[in-house]
């Protein structure tokens, strides 16, 4: 019941994080940086907006630090039986900015990981976005769970989120509801130990992810955070995060 209520809980305190959220525009006519990391020096402060995301009831954080890896400065996040994330407070229209592009690399998959259990629900790398709330796209229940929210916190929770993650077994193209929150999303972007300790570079259409997902259209995107968690599985994993950017392009628009 703890761990239940710390995950479903999440999406609450990624919530308190985007309350100044500002809409932001392309820094071309194409392309939104949301994650210049390597524009940042090691050792030193994240790039502007960036925050820690901490988990109420899960003591042991994720570290998380700026490093050069060869001549590119990366986050590398460490997780030892842990689980925290960094965030950014964003505003994007998905149908204007549909693709998001990162890279990554993992040092090692989770032996107990299984994105359809609660037991197995870490990964030693993930791409979280929130959505905003909107009451038009909620039944009665939902809308009653919301509102109870709002009581307890002051303020709504995001509509919903979809995690690009790199799983253990599940295969690549995987949607599935997240065990602890049916309203978050995973979509298994990499999956098992065949690219450890290769930088991958991803791409992914937010727009037909959440169709896909949701069966209809996204509000707008509330934020964005990378997480590496171990502390269902008791495991650990290092990772490395590279830039991570939206673009215009393949929006599939109506």
């Amino acid at each position: 019941m703890k761990k239940s209520f710390t995950r479903i809980t999440g999406l609450v305190a990624l919530s308190f994080f985007l309350l100044n959220a500002q809409i932001l525009q392309g820094q071309s006519d194409s392309i939104i940086e949301v994650g210049s990391f390597s524009k940042a020096s090691p050792g030193q402060e994240f790039p502007e907006g960036w925050k820690p995301l901490h988990f109420q009831n899960i003591e042991r954080k994720t570290q998380y630090t700026l490093v050069k890896d060869g001549e590119t400065v990366v986050v590398k996040a460490v997780s030892d039986a842990s689980a925290s994330g960094l965030i950014r407070e964003i505003k994007i229209n998905p149908k204007d900015y549909p693709l998001i592009q990162w890279c990554w690399k993992v040092s090692n998959v989770l032996k107990k990981g299984n994105v359809k259990v609660k037991e197995g629900d870490d990964y030693p790398a993930r791409i979280y976005i929130t959505f905003d709330y909107d009451p038009q796209k909620l039944n009665f229940f939902e809308k009653t769970k919301y509102n109870t929210y709002r009581l307890i916190y002051g303020q709504y929770p995001p509509l919903g989120a979809i995690n690009y993650i790199w799983e253990s077994t599940a295969p690549q193209g995987t949607l599935v509801p997240n065990p602890f929150a049916s309203r978050v999303k995973m979509i298994v972007v990499e999956s098992g130990p065949e690219k450890v300790n290769q930088w991958v570079k991803e791409e992914q259409n937010i727009l037909e992810d959440y169709r896909r997902a949701f069966g209809e259209d996204p509000p707008m995107i509330a934020g964005i955070a990378i997480m590496t968690d171990t502390d269902n599985t008791g495991e650990s994993a290092t990772a490395y995060y590279g830039d991570i950017l939206f673009r215009k392009g393949g929006s599939g628009k109506d």
